[in-house]
């Protein structure tokens, strides 16, 4: 049995190497990152999503107390949560998309997903992921129901990434993703049901029921798509995932936002 102290250190460590990973704020975990440390910390990757979506939150309610609209508002939130994530999770989504859409072998496909320009699929999927997030936010509008909509929606989208990553297995022996390893059982776990929780306590269980099953059947499409396209999952497919899981949790608050 693990010390209560040791315990309480592996915990706040997983939480830094979490952070990190996906943030640009200066945590880094003096955990050492070998030996699947941090395949074993992305349970943690929830809660990270969380700080990112209360960030966006904290920004959207002050832009509302300036007199801003909601539009405005909206978009400032989303800047801030790009900014704080170093644009991680776009850069992946744009990355997946000129890869899967441009390429036509597994091997150009990748290269795509490599080159650090951008094409018209990448330019395309970057208007629509923040035309969308930025239109459920503002229509929305209610800075309460924005922060629980944000919140849900960085920390849901992050609870799948784990489970993807230890289905999925890798397209290439050197990306981020393989040299970050496949996360345990348990971190896929608790990361679903921290992401569970988040869904629960900020929409009630119909909501979350019906955003769970919309995360899981993008995941297993985008699984499908990424497995026959080039053999398996990439950090960029992983940020695709993250930012296709955002837009799906905010337009489900959206349109029950709208429906009443």
């Amino acid at each position: 049995m693990i010390p209560r102290a040791e315990f309480w250190n592996n915990v706040v460590a997983d939480l830094r190497m979490a952070a990190s990973f996906v943030t640009i704020l200066p945590v880094a975990s003096p955990k050492p990152a070998a030996d699947g440390a941090v395949a074993r910390a992305t349970w943690a990757l929830p809660l990270a999503g969380l700080l990112v979506g209360l960030a966006g939150a904290f920004v959207y309610k002050a832009a509302i107390r300036f007199g801003l609209t909601p539009n405005l508002a909206a978009l400032l939130a989303l800047a801030t949560t790009a900014l704080i994530t170093g644009a991680l999770h776009e850069d992946g989504l744009a990355d997946t998309a000129d890869g899967l859409g441009g390429g036509r072998t597994r091997e150009r496909k990748l290269e795509i997903m490599r080159d650090s320009r951008i094409g018209t699929y990448g330019v395309c999927a970057l208007i629509l992921s923040f035309g969308l997030r930025w239109s459920a936010l503002a229509a929305i509008a209610d800075p309460l129901l924005v922060a629980f909509a944000l919140c849900a929606a960085h920390t849901a989208a992050r609870a799948g990434v784990p489970a993807f990553m230890a289905l999925v297995p890798p397209a290439r022996p050197d990306g981020l993703s393989a040299s970050a390893g496949s996360p345990p059982g348990r971190s896929v776990a608790i990361a679903f049901a921290l992401g569970a929780l988040a869904l629960a306590l900020a929409s009630g269980p119909g909501k979350a029921l019906v955003g769970l099953i919309l995360l899981s059947l993008a995941g297993l499409l985008l699984a499908r798509l990424a497995v026959r396209q080039i053999g398996g999952q990439t950090g960029d497919i992983l940020g695709a995932f993250e930012q296709i899981g955002e837009i799906l949790i905010l337009l489900v608050a959206a349109s029950f936002r709208m429906g009443g």
